[in-house]
């Protein structure tokens, strides 16, 4: 986990170009275990901008080089800060989303800020509407 949070960590700096330090970490979910000797690939990209916030996604694979076999191990979202040298929040450039997965990621990723939101309490339910518009039934 700390090496996703050191590479998410660069894809942001990279993004950004300002120092970022971890606001949040979503839930990372583990598919397939990492063994002793796989070769183990990290891949972090920005998927939205926030004024000063950018979300991560990051990927991991694992691979058993004498066996051929990769598979997906974990991912999750990492929320940075970009900040100046005295640690206050500097504005940042927006992601411009090219192929369908990113355009999705992008999609997503303001559904997944409000949640996280809510979630620390700065944000209420009903003020969400990215969220709310996902239970929002257009049948009924």
């Amino acid at each position: 986990m700390h090496w996703m949070d050191v590479v998410s960590a660069i894809a942001g700096q990279k993004h950004c170009n300002s120092i970022v330090v971890t606001a949040s970490v979503d839930n990372i979910s583990f598919r397939s275990p990492i063994q002793l000797g796989n070769v183990v690939t990290l891949r972090a990209k920005a998927t939205r901008a926030f004024n000063s916030s950018v979300e991560i996604r990051i990927d991991v694979d694992a691979e058993n080089i004498p066996e051929g076999k990769k598979v997906a191990s974990n991912s999750a979202y990492f929320t940075f800060v970009a900040v100046d040298k005295n640690g206050h929040p500097v504005e940042i450039p927006e992601v411009v989303p090219e192929t369908q997965e990113e355009i999705e990621l992008y999609n997503g990723a303001l559904r997944r800020r409000q949640l996280r939101l809510i979630l620390s309490g700065r944000m209420k339910a009903h003020e969400a509407n990215e969220l709310k518009s996902l239970f929002d039934s257009k049948g009924s």
